[in-house]
C-alpha cells in the first residue's frame, strides 16, 4: 500500500516516512503543496496524509483541487490546529480523518488502517484465499492459521495482490504500489518478489498464477 506524507517540516516528515516504511508501507514524501499536486497527477496512491500549513499550495486548498478533480483517494488531515471549527472544514472540504499533531505513530496506523478499509467498501476485516487468510484489521497474512513471515517488499506484493483478489494486476502496477519516487527499482524485482512468494505460499491452496503479457493473478488453486 502506497502512502503519499505531504508535511512541509522535512524532520517530521522523514521521521514519519521511516516508521511507515518500517510497517511495509511504501512511501513518498512531498514537501509542499505544489509538488503533492504534481506527484499525485502522476502515482496512484492508497492515501494521502496531509498538513494544512503548507508553502506554495496551503493544505485546505490541494484537497479542495482534489475533490473538485473526483480524485478520491483517502485524506488523512495532520495539523497542530485542533479546534473544532479547524476539524469541521476539513472534513467538510473532503478529508476522511483528522488528526491534531503531536499524536502517536500507533493512533496514525489505526486511523490509515480503519479509512483505507472503509475506501474499498469492505464489510468484512478479513480476506481470505483458500487457506491464506488476510487480516485486514493487523494486516497480517496467515496460511492455515498459522503467520506467514515476510520481508517488507514482499508483504507489499502480497497485499497489493490480495486486495485485487481474482483480478490481473499488471508487473507495472505492482512496481507502482511498492517503489516510491526516490527508490531505485530493478526491472525484475517485481519477478524475483513473486518467485519468492510462490515459495512461501509452496502446499498452500492460494496461487500466484503468472498471466503471460498481462500480469499476475491469485486466486484459489485446490
Amino acid at each position: 500500500m502506497k502512502i503519499l506524507i505531504v508535511e512541509d517540516n522535512k524532520e517530521l516528515a522523514e521521521w514519519l516516512g521511516k516508521a511507515l516504511r518500517q510497517a511495509q508501507y511504501a512511501v513518498d514524501i512531498a514537501v509542499d503543496g505544489e509538488d503533492a499536486e504534481l506527484m499525485l497527477k502522476v502515482a496512484t496512491y492508497s492515501l494521502v496524509i496531509l498538513d494544512l500549513a503548507l508553502p506554495k499550495i496551503d493544505g485546505m486548498t490541494l484537497l479542495k483541487r482534489l475533490r473538485q478533480s473526483g480524485e478520491k483517494v483517502p485524506v488523512i488531515i495532520l495539523t497542530a490546529n485542533a479546534s473544532l471549527d479547524g476539524r469541521v472544514a476539513g472534513l467538510d472540504g473532503g478529508a476522511d480523518d483528522y488528526l491534531a499533531k503531536p499524536f502517536e505513530i500507533a493512533e496514525l496506523e489505526a486511523r490509515i488502517r480503519a479509512v483505507v478499509r472503509r475506501g474499498q467498501d469492505r464489510a468484512a476485516p478479513e480476506i481470505i484465499v483458500g487457506d491464506l487468510t488476510f487480516a485486514g484489521a493487523t494486516r497480517q497474512f496467515f496460511v492455515a492459521g498459522e503467520p506467514l513471515a515476510l520481508t517488507p517488499r514482499e508483504h507489499a506484493v502480497l497485499e497489493h495482490l490480495v486486495m485485487k483478489v481474482g483480478t490481473t494486476v499488471s508487473k507495472a502496477a505492482l512496481s507502482e504500489s511498492i517503489f516510491g519516487f526516490d527508490d531505485e527499482a530493478d526491472p525484475s524485482a517485481i519477478e524475483i518478489y513473486v518467485h519468492r512468494l510462490r515459495k512461501k505460499l509452496e502446499g498452500s491452496s492460494a496461487q500466484i498464477a503468472t498471466l503471460r503479457g498481462l500480469g499476475y493473478l491469485l486466486r484459489y488453486a485446490p
